[in-house]
């Protein structure tokens, strides 16, 4: 068993900390300050975010959606998607399924 408290996470500069991972799961926190911009591109495996803290609205594909905390978003592998008009600081976990860069790029 693994446990994380997400309060001792290290506060790194980094905006992805990966603490968890296994062959079909990988957990991190993802972290973008108010009025910050998300780089991501699309990932080769599933992947489902927990909006901890934060006011956001994510794009997915062409759907647009405010999010907010206790908001659980799904977005398919390969799919385009990134986090905008990010009007609080923004915290989510990250589940990847199976790891992230598993499956390769």
């Amino acid at each position: 068993m693994d446990v994380t408290s997400l309060p001792d996470l290290p506060d790194d500069a980094e905006p992805y900390h990966e603490f968890l991972r296994r062959d079909s799961l990988s957990v991190g926190r993802y972290r973008l300050p108010a009025g910050g911009v998300d780089p991501q591109e699309p990932h080769t495996e599933d992947e489902v975010y927990y909006v901890v803290s934060g006011r956001a609205s994510i794009v997915v594909a062409d759907e647009v959606s405010p999010v907010e905390p206790g908001d659980v978003i799904f977005v398919e592998r390969e799919v385009d998607h990134r986090f905008v008009d990010i009007e609080e600081d923004l915290e989510v976990l990250v589940f990847f399924a199976p790891a992230e860069g598993s499956l390769g790029e």
